[in-house]
């Protein structure tokens, strides 16, 4: 079993917040909109990381991660990229991931909107955009999503809420 935190959009931005969550993840799997590489290396220090480069991103955060990135975790495939558009209108990164492998999970971020929702145009797959952990833009909530996968099954899937600007 594998416990998961996905965040996204956290534009040079690690929460203290976000800290029990990231105990409690065997793995962190992040959207793009880091905002620096820093951010990244900490993160890292602390779990392994699935990640995807977003539209701030720099070359160097380019070089490490991929605009797509498909991978499994148990027997779950997943997909991500940063900007996705959602199910009613996926984006042209969406469409180029899709054309890859429709995952059983697909993850984005970008729109600093919390979703989650099944796609039945698309083998059931599970949508999770876990809105922005970071504190820059026009969201009054930052969020992140935690869940579990075991085998091929995944559940416990929780919202992570944490009123913004606020710290510890």
């Amino acid at each position: 079993m594998q416990k998961v935190l996905i965040i996204s959009d956290t534009h040079n931005h690690l929460d203290s917040r976000l800290m029990p969550h990231i105990e409690w993840s065997d793995q962190i799997w992040h959207a793009g909109d880091w905002g620096n590489v820093g951010l990244s290396d900490t993160l890292e220090s602390f779990k392994p990381i699935q990640g995807v480069y977003g539209n701030i991103d720099g070359a160097t955060l380019r070089q490490i991660y991929p605009k797509i990135n498909h991978f499994f975790c148990e027997e779950v495939s997943v997909g991500i990229t940063h900007i996705a558009g959602a199910p009613s209108q996926y984006k042209p990164d969406a469409l180029e991931c899709f054309s890859i492998k429709i995952p059983d999970i697909f993850i984005c971020g970008h729109s600093h909107i919390l979703q989650v929702k099944r796609d039945f145009q698309r083998n059931k797959m599970l949508f999770i955009n876990p809105g922005a952990a970071g504190l820059h833009g026009f969201h009054n909530i930052q969020t992140c999503i935690r869940l579990k996968i075991d085998g091929k099954r995944i559940f416990d899937v929780e919202i992570v809420e944490m009123e913004k600007g606020k710290t510890l």
